[in-house]
């Protein structure tokens, strides 16, 4: 197997980090060679989070080159359309349909960008997910990005049991149960 790389951003506090640690225990659980980076963040809330977690055969290094990556994962639109030239022609963009205004739009030095949405779906493949809406409809809002991922995970290559055992293993025990429900939440999403 060629190496599958998927790029994972968002917002600081989205749980990028948490999210790419589940995707990494799972690639090294199933016996692939797994590469994971935190390309560039900010500790703290509001900044820009990227992860690379790059799975195969063997994996030479965990950084993703641009218009290499097969899947990205986006816990917000705006981190979607920032990050979109990293994504093959033929991939597949899963974005959250969620909108945190960037320090610059805060301090009106910037205007938010229109139409995200429809700039992502006319240039690759989109699924866009309501997940913090949903997340918050089922009572549990801080587990959006394991919606996110649910609904991402069919783009992946795993049976959907053995996301479910490493969630089990990978988040807090106190969050087992909502981060199972999330996930098949999003994994019923993406049929």
């Amino acid at each position: 197997m060629d190496a599958k790389n998927i790029m994972i951003v968002g917002v600081g506090g989205q749980g990028t980090l948490l999210t790419s640690r589940i995707l990494g225990k799972l690639a090294t659980t199933a016996g692939y060679d797994v590469k994971l980076s935190e390309v560039h963040g900010m500790a703290q809330r509001g900044g820009s989070v990227v992860t690379f977690v790059r799975y195969g055969e063997q994996v030479a290094e965990p950084i993703v080159e641009e218009g290499q990556a097969d899947v990205l994962i986006a816990f917000e639109r705006l981190e979607a359309l920032r990050y979109l030239h990293f994504l093959k022609k033929d991939g597949v963009v899963i974005v959250n349909d969620w909108r945190i205004d960037p320090i610059t739009v805060v301090t009106r030095v910037a205007e938010y960008p229109e139409h995200i949405l429809d700039t992502l779906k006319a240039s690759r493949a989109t699924i866009v997910v309501e997940a913090t809406r949903m997340a918050k409809d089922m009572g549990m809002p801080k587990a959006f990005n394991v919606i996110v991922l649910g609904a991402a995970a069919r783009h992946m290559g795993f049976a959907k049991e053995d996301w479910i055992r490493v969630i089990e293993t990978t988040v807090p025990p106190k969050t087992v149960d909502i981060n199972k429900k999330a996930f098949e939440a999003g994994y019923a999403l993406s049929v």
